[in-house]
């Protein structure tokens, strides 16, 4: 989870291919009216952003759900999930959900967007992104990771959290 430019399909799509899981990338779930909201430089509304959360949700919800065949299969999926309330709100539909944020600073995250062209996120929504970042808190699961590190690095640290008794409810700093 994080910001536009934060590295969130980069890294989870790594993570993915190292725990030979499936990736979904939530920006991939955004409704075209969403997308072309976005694109028109305007930044989504709360209103605009549930649904998409719910699909975001659903989706791992459906890998998880068992099959005919056997038990369903844990997903990496990458989603900005920036709201607290965003977060328990998936959290009701997937409560195993854990977040992994990757932050860094404004300054930093907006340098990596001038050297990256996305089909229908601007760099312009950045400040608003910024804006509604509530990052994760000591009563939610996962980790907040620095993006001082390199996506190689930051997987390796994910991988270590995932497998940490403590990872549970109690999110750390990691600025290896």
């Amino acid at each position: 989870m994080g910001v536009q430019g934060c590295g969130k399909s980069t890294v989870g799509q790594a993570l993915a291919d190292s725990l030979g899981l499936r990736f979904v990338d939530g920006d991939d779930l955004h409704s075209s009216e969403a997308r072309a909201k976005m694109a028109s430089g305007h930044p989504l509304t709360d209103n605009d952003r549930l649904p998409w959360l719910a699909r975001v949700a659903q989706t791992v919800a459906d890998a998880l759900a068992p099959t005919e065949t056997g038990g369903g299969e844990p997903i990496v999926i990458a989603c900005s999930a920036l709201k607290r309330g965003y977060r328990d709100l998936m959290r009701g539909i997937v409560p195993s959900l854990v977040f992994m944020e990757l932050y860094g600073s404004q300054a930093l995250i907006a340098e990596r967007l001038t050297h990256r062209n996305h089909e229908y996120m601007p760099p312009t929504l950045l400040d608003s992104q910024f804006e509604a970042l509530e990052p994760l808190t000591a009563d939610e699961a996962g980790a907040r990771i620095d993006l001082v590190n390199s996506p190689v690095a930051i997987v390796a640290l994910i991988l270590t959290q995932l497998t940490s008794p403590a990872t549970p409810n109690e999110p750390k700093e990691i600025a290896h």
